[in-house]
């Protein structure tokens, strides 16, 4: 079996200097795609559904098809639930076999972000599930680079959190942004160097759609060694589609599914590749 937890697949990553993909999935498709890329590679890859897709994409519905996939793979597949910002979604995932959860309380104030935090590492603990938590706010890419300092990951925060939470990653804010960036990320080096020397708990990177292969280098240099991408899958499935469709007045509708697995499947491969996780297997 390759359901893994998202523990040793960190540990081994950051002992072997590389990261592991984390693939934000919303369908068949995506999950397939995804897999393949891992299996074409034998990288390790950790599948992932964000709360904000529960809604087009329900937890009851993803769940068995993404753990299926995870126990058929001949690589080791983490199969994560991604922003979670209720104690009642972050339930549910446990519930429906997620082998790791993320808590996004971010938003809150230290005190409560590490009270919540503490609540859902003790639940998922029990249920021997990893816990991913964050500081500092990661934004969307609308909002493009300004504010950016008033976001980032506090230093001092992130070593009171991490001894009083026992968290098993932390997402950070150096720069970082959800979504399509319209202009060039910013990231933060020097603010990730400190970050990296003030906890042993791996440490995420979320946003990662558009950073350039040099950034992801660098940031899995100076200590990230899970790196989330969403958006570019997206992007590279929907380009392959409209150009199919423009050709053809009537698309089968098996084609475009097709395309929708032949974008994620290239668009993971060249991440995985970019994060040095291929042969890590």
């Amino acid at each position: 079996m390759s359901l893994t937890t998202l523990q040793p697949l960190l540990k081994d990553a950051k002992a072997k200097s590389y990261a592991v993909g984390a693939f934000n999935v919303v369908n068949l498709e995506t999950i397939r795609g995804v897999v393949q890329a891992a299996e074409s590679l034998n990288s390790p890859v950790i599948l992932q559904l964000a709360e904000v897709h529960i809604p087009f994409a329900p937890i009851e519905y993803m769940a068995p098809i993404m753990l299926q996939a995870a126990v058929r793979a001949t690589v080791p597949v983490c199969v994560h639930f991604d922003h979670g910002t209720s104690f009642e979604s972050i339930a549910l995932a446990i519930k429906s076999g997620f082998t790791s959860v993320m808590f996004d309380g971010a938003s809150l104030v230290l005190e409560e972000n590490i009270k919540l935090t503490k609540e859902v590492v003790k639940l998922g603990k029990s249920f021997g599930v990893t816990i991913e938590a964050e500081l500092g706010q990661v934004g969307g890419a609308e909002a493009g680079n300004k504010d950016i300092e008033a976001h980032l990951t506090n230093i001092e925060d992130v070593k009171i959190f991490t001894s009083k939470t026992l968290v098993d990653a932390l997402a950070v804010s150096i720069g970082n942004l959800h979504g399509q960036y319209l202009e060039e990320p910013q990231l933060q080096f020097e603010t990730l160097a400190q970050l990296k020397k003030c906890t042993d708990t791996p440490l995420v990177l979320h946003g990662g759609s558009g950073i350039t292969p040099a950034d992801f280098k660098k940031c899995i240099q100076s200590g990230i060694h899970k790196i989330n991408i969403g958006t570019a899958l997206q992007l590279s499935s929907s380009k392959k589609i409209k150009v199919f469709c423009d050709m053809h007045q009537s698309p089968p509708y098996h084609s475009i599914m097709n395309l929708a697995i032949e974008g994620t499947y290239e668009t993971v491969r060249e991440h995985l590749k970019t994060f040095m996780s291929n042969d890590k297997a």
